[in-house]
C-alpha cells in the first residue's frame, strides 16, 4: 500500500510540474 501511496504522489507532481510548466501564466 505504501508504494501505491508513493506512486500517486509522484504521479502527482509530476502533473503539477507539467501543468506549471505550461501555463507559467496562471501561476
Amino acid at each position: 500500500m505504501e508504494n501505491l501511496i508513493v506512486g500517486l504522489v509522484a504521479v502527482a507532481l509530476i502533473i503539477y510540474l507539467f501543468v506549471v510548466l505550461l501555463r507559467p501564466e496562471k501561476f
